[in-house]
């Protein structure tokens, strides 16, 4: 079974026990996240897909470290007027490996209970 969610702006593909770095949260190492913004879920027989999101679907996952990325390098050169600009950016990211995928079981569907009248689109006319 596999999820693809929303996390702070970005998709993923998650399924259960994989381990993704996704932007910081300020949470400490071991705490639980649960997720409701789940687009899409599939298992081997059934596909449910949201209008945005699927309904009663929540991934359940725990931060497992803090951390930065690799540094990038940002150089600027214009050649022949002696400027030239170099800085580095690391970002942050938040380590977290899911536990489980849920998803609610279907509602029944209720029988319209109030029915339209048979003649509710006539009109009636006045005759003088």
């Amino acid at each position: 079974m596999y999820a693809v969610v929303d996390i702070k702006g970005f998709q993923y593909k998650l399924e259960k026990g994989e381990k993704l770095k996704v932007p910081k949260y300020d949470l400490e190492i071991g705490k639980k996240i649960s997720i409701p913004e789940v687009l899409l879920v599939a298992d081997k027989k059934d596909v449910k897909v949201g209008d945005p999101y699927v309904a009663g679907a929540v991934v359940e996952a725990t931060v497992t470290e803090q951390g930065k990325h690799p540094k990038v390098v940002v150089f600027k050169k214009k050649r022949r007027k002696d400027y030239s600009v170099k800085n580095g950016h690391r970002q942050e990211y938040t380590e977290i490996e899911v536990k489980s995928i849920k998803v609610a079981k279907k509602a029944k569907a209720k029988a319209k209970a109030d029915t339209a009248p048979a003649d509710a689109g006539a009109v009636e006319t006045a005759a003088k």
